[in-house]
């Protein structure tokens, strides 16, 4: 029953019959066969069917729920069987929104001292894909916004505040400033995230609650590309002031605090609302616990 209810799982996460059958290792009429099978035990119509995958009945959307709390809870199952023979061990997937990647280290460090058994896998997708992964099981955990965006089925620990900074060349507009407005920030060529991404969409709304329309001259979804180019000297970007301590820039461009009356947003662990954990994600919020309270205090 649990090979059927994950390729409902598949095909929810793939909208598409042949890519499902592909990811569950499995040819179409095998991944068919298997979602009617689920059809004929329960007596209802679970997929909407013409010549391509249309969508789920109502009916179907309601057993998607519950196959994402059985096999959620299997797999759970099966870790903590695992861990009581050979102790913790496993793969541990976790998505992080572009600007926290550099913290994840953080966690994921103490963790592999602890638990050298545990593989990791580390993802760079939006606040939203992290909210529909987790969803659909296929990652265990991810770190993001916690108070900007509705977090659905998931738990929250929070870990620090996302506070602002003018990334500029000493030497350019601004450059010699102990700290800047947000007007005076959207005067320089900026470069900025897509704004597909949430810590864009906060940036444009302190923009244009200052009054300005944001319009960055350069925008990209990779914060390698964005502090490429303010390497440059050329170019200035918007950017939570941790992320630039960590990556480190170079003597000519500066890091400079914008005056922000608004609190700042907090970043935590986003974790499944599922009683029990996993082992592995039962650690990991264990560690984000320990960490939290004292990088909230100096955020």
């Amino acid at each position: 029953m649990i090979d059927k209810l994950d390729m409902l799982l598949a095909l929810a996460r793939e909208q598409h019959f042949g890519r499902a059958a592909e990811s569950c290792g499995v040819t179409q009429p095998t991944l068919s066969a298997g979602l009617k099978y689920l059809e004929e035990g329960l007596g209802v119509l679970l997929v909407q069917r013409r010549s391509k995958f249309i969508g789920f009945t109502p009916e179907g959307l309601r057993v998607l729920d519950w196959a994402r709390r059985i096999v959620g809870d299997y797999r759970a199952m099966r870790q903590e069987i695992g861990a009581l023979k050979r102790g913790l061990a496993g793969h541990l997937r976790i998505a992080a929104i572009p600007t926290a990647l550099p913290i994840v280290s953080a966690l994921t460090t103490p963790l592999h001292t602890a638990h050298p058994d545990v593989l990791f896998t580390i993802l760079s997708r939006t606040s939203l894909e992290i909210l529909t992964l987790l969803d659909n099981l296929e990652i265990d955990a991810g770190i993001g916004y916690v108070d900007n965006e509705p977090l659905g089925r998931a738990r929250a620990v929070p870990l620090y505040h996302e506070r602002y900074c003018l990334l500029i060349a000493a030497d350019q507009p601004l450059g010699g400033r102990q700290s800047v407005t947000w007007q005076e920030a959207a005067r320089v060529p900026l470069c900025l995230l897509t704004p597909d991404m949430q810590n864009r969409r906060i940036i444009d709304r302190r923009l244009r609650d200052a009054g300005v329309e944001p319009a960055p001259t350069l925008q990209s979804n990779s914060m390698i590309l964005l502090f490429s180019h303010v390497r440059t000297g050329r170019w200035a970007s918007i950017m939570p002031a941790g992320l630039a301590e960590v990556m480190g820039l170079p003597g000519p461009i500066r890091t400079i605090p914008i005056d922000d009356l608004v609190p700042p947003p907090a970043i935590g662990l986003i974790y499944p609302r599922r009683e029990p954990l996993t082992p592995l994600t039962a650690a990991l919020v264990m560690e984000a616990r320990r960490i939290g309270p004292q990088w909230m205090a100096g955020t």
